[in-house]
């Protein structure tokens, strides 16, 4: 009995051979991207599917542009899932978005690291094993002025961490109005609980005076812990202890002050447009014994948590076991170092830092190139796109209340083509190569672009030409 690819009628043979497939072009050029193999076991894979297809007296498109176009699609499927996006929502720290971009400089001393060995805990000079985060502290020590640093693995683990070597078993005394939430479920009492320290709450929600620390300090008293309420604030009938005060009444109690500053401006300069966010050096120069903070909020650099105090405090955290659980790769510390040595000169860190640049760009300049790309959607793709006044946040938990003047390009729907609407042309944005992540408000597809590079502007429009051609 022969078999049925062998009958003269049969559909079999309509199917193209693989090297025809891999000719395509559009298989070619995923051949550069993918490789040979892994685009050939797409081909082989949609062919089967075709083959068993037809087996079952199916329809199913058998012309090399389909399966080509199937292939491709497989492909695309089987992408990173971790992809480069166009930040076009006016949030700068956007934590869905991986929050701080890298600075070019960190981002190569990443790569430099990254591809082989490295002097990690390695002395060169002596040729025995070295301290892991030296470069880096010393670096935080002259930024801040902290006698001694611990970087961990963000500041969630920093603020358990310093809990838990500094006060296990005994009452570390906080405000009642700063028992944060922060996203992810984040809750300063969990923290607590899973340190092993003992929370003690004074005040109220929007007062706690200086008298109330002092009444709660006893036997049982390890530290008085400020935290800063970074993603909101508390207005009108409110009052609260700054840790100058807090740190002073701490010292005369011979308890530790702990200062968490969450968004990570190191001082003694920050970024524009950040004016109320308090800073590590101001801490450090109030008198606090241990400052924790965030490495990739307005530092710029990348996620960590960063620890500066006394070089007694540090030096108990850091032979903590719990440390070394938390302790950061070769890859953070070389983007950090990188990051310090942009941010010892503010000027440079105003141009180096990419969320330093994204907040100095002046609000002019942004106009400028909304108008210039809604002049370029409207003449290219005929969209009803305009120039529009817009306000951008730095978001990441940081400067809740400091609107940042911005400015977007509006779209109005419908747009030409398959994704007419407002959200399914985001959603197809989004799903586009790169990215592009945008606001959709009034039923208006609006692109901010406090956060967008300057010659990203291009993709932009080159995106919205590949959604509007489908």
């Amino acid at each position: 009995m022969s078999h049925p690819e062998d009958r003269p009628a049969s559909p079999f043979r309509r199917l193209p051979p693989v090297h025809a497939l891999l000719d395509a072009p559009e298989l070619a050029i995923a051949i550069e991207t993918h490789g040979r193999e892994t685009v050939l076991s797409a081909v082989r894979s949609v062919l089967e599917e075709a083959r068993q297809a037809i087996s079952r007296g199916e329809a199913f498109p058998v012309d090399p542009d389909s399966l080509a176009g199937k292939a491709a699609g497989r492909l695309d499927a089987d992408r990173p899932t971790l992809r480069p996006v166009i930040n076009a929502t006016g949030v700068l720290l956007h934590t869905g978005l991986g929050r701080a971009p890298l600075a070019r400089e960190a981002a190569e001393a990443v790569s430099r690291v990254a591809a082989g060995y490295c002097n990690l805990e390695f002395d060169l000079e002596h040729g025995e094993r070295g301290r892991r985060s030296s470069g880096v502290a010393e670096l935080l020590r002259r930024i801040t002025g902290a006698e001694a640093a611990a970087v961990v693995n963000n500041n969630a683990g920093a603020t358990m961490l310093a809990l838990r070597a500094l006060a296990i078993g005994r009452e570390v005394v906080v405000s009642r109005g700063q028992l944060v939430e922060i996203g992810g479920s984040y809750r300063l009492p969990e923290v607590f609980e899973a340190s092993g320290a003992r929370l003690r709450e004074v005040g109220t929600t929007n007062k706690t005076r200086l008298a109330d620390y002092e009444r709660a300090i006893g036997p049982e008293t390890a530290a008085l812990l400020r935290v800063h309420s970074s993603n909101y604030t508390i207005v009108g009938f409110a009052e609260s202890v700054g840790i100058g005060p807090m740190a002073a009444l701490a010292r005369s109690r011979g308890v530790l002050a702990i200062d968490e500053i969450g968004s990570g401006a190191l001082g003694p300069g920050r970024p524009p447009g950040v004016s109320g966010e308090p800073t590590v050096a101001e801490g450090i120069a109030a008198g606090a014994d241990l400052v924790l903070c965030s490495g990739d909020k307005l530092l710029g650099g990348p996620q960590c948590g960063l620890l500066l105090g006394r070089s007694e405090v540090i030096c108990r955290i850091e032979a903590d076991p719990m440390m070394r659980a938390l302790r950061v790769d070769k890859m953070t510390l070389a983007a950090l170092e990188a990051t310090l040595r942009i941010a010892l000169d503010p000027s440079r860190a105003a141009r180096g830092i990419p969320l330093w640049a994204f907040l100095s760009t002046p609000v002019d300049r942004l106009r400028e190139r909304a108008d210039r790309l809604a002049g370029r959607l409207r003449e290219e793709l005929r969209l009803d796109a305009t120039a529009a006044d817009s306000v951008a946040f730095v978001g990441g938990g940081s400067a809740p209340d400091e609107a940042i003047p911005s400015a977007s390009v509006r779209v109005i729907p419908p747009l030409p083509g398959p994704s007419p609407g407002a959200s399914e042309a985001s959603r197809a944005l989004r799903l586009g190569s790169p990215g592009v992540v945008c606001r959709v408000q009034g039923g208006a597809l609006w692109f901010d672009l406090r956060a967008v590079p300057e010659d990203q502007d291009g993709e932009i429009a080159g995106a919205i030409g590949e959604v509007v051609r489908g």
